[in-house]
């Protein structure tokens, strides 16, 4: 009987995953920080390069950017909508890079993290 409850609260969680729609909203940087602009040859939009120290301001529920393969993402905009709940915010304004890639995330999250790209992590 316990089994079946979690499958059940399992499929459910996937499908709402799979069924929420997406939201871009991307934040301002501080305008206290310094940050570089650059941009790609391959892609005419511009981006910054953020310090691990600026993006850590970032670890609120209302204010949430995350690393992942020194990439910087703010993901203040999916954060209710996060299957998972308050999972991501374990590692909100720092490295999620492990819990990313971990089992318990569909393929589909590869593509959608592009859409709460902002920058790379100042190396």
């Amino acid at each position: 009987m316990v089994i079946l409850a979690v499958a059940i609260i399992l499929c459910v969680l996937l499908g709402a995953f799979i069924l929420i729609p997406r939201k871009s909203v991307k934040s301002l940087p501080n305008a206290d920080l310094p940050n570089k602009v650059h941009s790609n040859a391959n892609n005419s939009k511009a981006y910054k390069i953020y310090s691990k120290a600026e993006v850590s301001f970032h670890n609120k529920k209302t204010d949430c950017w995350i690393i992942i393969k020194e990439k910087v993402y703010d993901v203040t905009s999916y954060v209710e909508e996060h299957p998972g709940g308050d999972a991501i915010l374990a590692h909100a304004g720092d490295d999620s890079t492990e819990g990313f890639y971990g089992p318990q995330h569909a393929t589909r999250v590869f593509d959608m993290i592009d859409d709460f790209y902002i920058g790379d992590l100042e190396q």
